[in-house]
């Protein structure tokens, strides 16, 4: 008897996924029982790709909730610089689930870091746990410590108050007090602060640390905010760089987005309440081949982004065709990848840093 399995099934999605020339019509979302309005308020939160998602549903009309604002008259062109809006809260990237966990304890009162405020060569402060949204940094400690006060408190307020939660998985990498376990969004000396290794350790998460760690944070929701949604989504951006000794940034960037996506699967299996979007895979897919990538191969091109909030508001709200289609025919060159590039990299990566380390 013929295995069941031996041959691939002979239906749509293949058929468009190997052949079809409009790679914008592959739709891999098999079941998502999340709905959205225009009044929902949808929080954004997780690595740089997240930028986008935020980006887009603000463009779209639907209510991406900023619990952070800034003063109200302090100018738009000002807060945007200060990063005020990129995300929900000014907590800038979070890469790991970890930094999301702690985060939330912090708010909570329930820990305090002992890392001191990073102090640079000019006298500027930065804060450890957000080393990069100050343009300039803080003049002085008491500022830095008194912003992160009401930052804290908008991201209490945030999670207390918010109808979705969209988290964007970055990374399993990250470097860590050997003191408290405090992570940092990057490694100390990097974008601030100086490294040292009797203070700092690189740790890269397992299945089982993420899983652990989204639990808690899941938990925590579920008890301030019994309505909420969370939206797990997993960033498509490879590693710019590892800390794994003897490891390759490809098998890492491997590593890491295979464990944050059956992290995020287990989850999603595990609570009603939590719902996987395959931006992973509608980015990465080999039916594109490589097409939503950018000349960098890092960076998603705007038809990518485009791409993938076109599903989301489809499944999520019902809509079609709410953003318009960016197809390139003709082979890129240098001034149509920088023209490109104004449209699509909008967003501020903390790991850009590293290109300047």
């Amino acid at each position: 008897m013929e295995h069941p399995y031996r041959q691939l099934p002979d239906n749509a999605f293949w058929r468009r996924a190997v052949a079809a020339p409009d790679m914008g019509n592959v739709d891999p979302v098999s079941r998502f029982a999340l709905k959205i309005g225009p009044q929902t308020r949808v929080a954004t939160a997780g690595s740089c790709f997240a930028q986008h998602i935020a980006r887009h549903l603000k463009a779209s009309g639907f209510n991406y909730y900023v619990a952070e604002a800034g003063h109200p008259l302090i100018s738009e062109e000002i807060r945007t610089a200060h990063n005020y809006g990129t995300f929900s809260g000014r907590y800038g990237n979070i890469y790991t689930a970890r930094q999301l966990k702690q985060l939330i304890e912090r708010a909570e009162g329930q820990f305090s870091p002992v890392e001191v405020p990073w102090i640079d060569a000019d006298g500027t402060v930065r804060d450890p746990f957000r080393p990069a949204v100050q343009p300039g940094n803080f003049a002085s400690a008491a500022e830095m410590e008194a912003d992160r006060r009401m930052h804290l408190k908008a991201v209490k307020r945030m999670f207390e108050t918010l109808d979705v939660f969209v988290f964007t998985l970055g990374l399993t990498e990250c470097w860590r007090s050997r003191e408290d376990g405090a992570v940092f969004p990057l490694c100390p000396g990097v974008e601030g602060g100086t490294f040292d290794p009797d203070r700092y350790e690189f740790y890269n998460q397992t299945v089982g640390d993420v899983i652990a760690d989204m639990e808690s944070v899941i938990a925590y929701i579920a008890r301030i905010n019994p309505q909420a949604q969370i939206v797990l989504t997993v960033s498509p951006v490879p590693l710019m760089a590892t800390a794994a000794a003897d490891e390759h940034v490809l098998t890492a960037t491997t590593y890491s987005k295979s464990v944050l996506r059956v992290a995020a699967q287990e989850l999603t299996n595990g609570h009603r309440n939590v719902h996987y979007f395959p931006s992973f895979e509608i980015i990465t897919g080999a039916y594109n081949r490589g097409r939503y990538y950018a000349e960098d191969l890092r960076n998603v091109t705007e038809e990518g982004v485009s791409h993938v909030m076109r599903l989301f508001l489809k499944h999520a709200a019902s809509l079609e065709g709410e953003i318009p289609r960016q197809v390139e025919t003709a082979e890129p060159n240098r001034s149509a990848f920088e023209l490109a590039a104004a449209r699509f990299v909008e967003v501020e990566c903390d790991e850009a840093a590293l290109d300047r380390g």
